[in-house]
Order: structure tokens, then C-alpha cells, then sequence
């Protein structure tokens, strides 16, 4: 089985450069963040005309996770289990967003993921986010401890850099969000409770990445970052034969600002 996560800043904008994708690269389940659009904007035929079934997430035209799969769509859950909550209006009541799906495709269990930026570090919203990264870790663990051979691939974009390697200057990136101690720190509990890296050992660094900003011609010079990730639990990660981040696929026209990752299974 080939799964892939990808941050596609934007289905509706996307969607035939991710539809296209899709066929070239022969990708049974994938998984996609930052769609930015409400259930009923996603452009679900695309899909369906290629044989696949889709689940969204999506409230508004912020965040927006989707998950599209041609091996089985089952069990399909909003939200993990003590998800945190969020607003950031004073009149406005607090309640999960649209960034955790998970559903089971041909016997893996995978969750589509957009972890909350952090905005800027001491902000509540920085805050929002190391809470909301320690209840996956709570909540992930709690499946493992149930189901030690269960297969879960936590996939998505984690709006973190775990190691200096991972950003293409450390200096630059000081004293802002995604690589802070407390933010790599959240990161690796998650490792810690058996959600391994199965990307990495095909993909070793340095100067790897998965994100590079618009701006300032970021990519050409290769000045990015490493935050889009696949974790699998063990059952999983030992049916990992191959990795790769498809970095062709922040070329071209009107690209996401990311580049899908991929991982086949045995």
C-alpha cells in the first residue's frame, strides 16, 4: 500500500495538481491538510472519477483536513479524543477545529493532522498548541496501550522542526515557533510512545525538507523546512520498505507551499 500526507494549502486551488499527482504516483490512501474550505466546497468527484472515496473535515476557509483512499474509508472519526478546543474572539465559544481526522484504510488506521501553528512563542496560542500535541500524545498512547499491534500512521503537517537539521538555518529560526524546546519536546513524547519517524531513514539530511516559504525565493535556494511527517506505530513501521518526499511537486505552476510525503508498505 502507498500512503501519502500532503499540505495542500488550498484543495479548490489545487485540486487537479493533486488529483494529477494522485494517478502519476500511484497512491492508494492520502492524506491532506490546510484544505480551507467547509464540507461542502471540497471538490470530492475529481476524486471519485479516479476511484476513490474522500472524507473531509473543514468548517470555514481556515485549516481543513481530508483524507481520500481507494483500498476502504472505515470507522471515519472528527477529532481525537480529548482534542483541545480554541477561539481566539472573546464572544466567540471555544470548540475543536478542523484539524484531526482519522479513518481506517485497509486495516491502517490513519490520521490526518494539522497541528496548530503556535503563532508566535507565549502567545495563547503557542500554549493551544503544546496542549493540543500532549493530548494526541495521551490519546495515542492510550491506542497502543489497548492494541499493541494495532497500525496507526499519525500523518499530516506538525508545524515543527524536531532537530536543527531540519531548518535550513537555526539562526534564523531562533526564538520563533517550531523549533523551540517545548515544541520539540511535545515531538519527540510522541516518538516516545512508540510513533516512529518511518520517513527519515529513506530520507536522511542534512538540507531535506518538506515546506519552503513563498517569499524571497525560498526554494530555489533550498531554504526550508521539515515539518510534514509520517509516524507509525510499530506494527507499522515494520511494514515501511520505502520513503521519499516528492520535492518535484513544489515546482511548476501554482504550487502548494508543500511537497507530499510517501511512504509504501509491505
Amino acid at each position: 500500500m502507498r500512503l501519502a500526507t500532503w499540505n495542500v494549502n488550498s484543495i479548490r486551488a489545487r485540486v487537479d495538481r493533486v488529483t494529477d499527482w494522485l494517478e502519476r504516483a500511484d497512491v492508494d490512501v492520502l492524506a491532506m491538510q490546510e484544505t480551507k474550505c467547509s464540507d461542502d466546497q471540497f471538490p470530492t468527484m475529481p476524486f471519485v472519477a479516479l476511484g476513490y472515496d474522500v472524507v473531509h473535515c473543514g468548517f470555514n476557509q481556515w485549516n481543513g483536513v481530508a483524507i481520500a483512499s481507494r483500498v476502504g474509508l472505515d470507522d471515519v472519526k472528527v477529532g481525537f479524543d480529548g482534542q483541545p478546543t480554541w477561539s481566539d474572539k472573546p464572544d466567540v465559544e471555544a470548540a475543536a477545529e478542523a484539524r484531526a481526522l482519522g479513518a481506517t484504510c485497509n486495516g491502517v488506521r490513519v490520521w490526518s493532522l494539522y497541528v496548530p501553528n503556535g503563532r508566535f512563542v507565549g502567545s495563547p496560542h503557542y500554549d493551544y498548541k503544546l496542549e493540543w500535541l500532549a493530548a494526541l500524545r495521551d490519546t495515542a498512547h492510550g491506542w497502543l496501550t489497548k492494541d499493541p499491534s494495532a497500525q496507526v500512521a499519525l500523518v499530516g503537517d506538525w508545524n515543527i522542526a524536531p532537530t536543527d537539521e531540519d531548518v535550513w538555518s537555526p539562526e534564523f529560526y531562533a526564538n520563533s515557533t517550531h523549533v523551540t524546546p517545548p515544541e520539540r519536546a511535545a515531538f519527540n513524547a510522541i516518538v516516545d510512545a512508540q510513533f516512529a519517524d518511518v520517513v527519515r531513514p529513506f530520507t536522511p539530511g542534512p538540507a531535506v525538507y518538506t515546506y519552503w516559504d513563498y517569499t524571497q525565493l525560498r526554494f530555489p535556494k533550498n531554504r526550508g523546512m521539515r515539518i510534514d511527517f509520517i509516524l507509525g506505530s510499530p506494527a507499522l513501521a515494520h511494514r515501511v520498505t520505502h520513503a521519499e518526499i516528492v520535492r518535484e511537486e513544489r515546482k511548476g505552476k501554482a504550487p502548494s507551499d508543500h511537497a507530499p510525503v510517501l511512504v509504501e508498505l509491505s
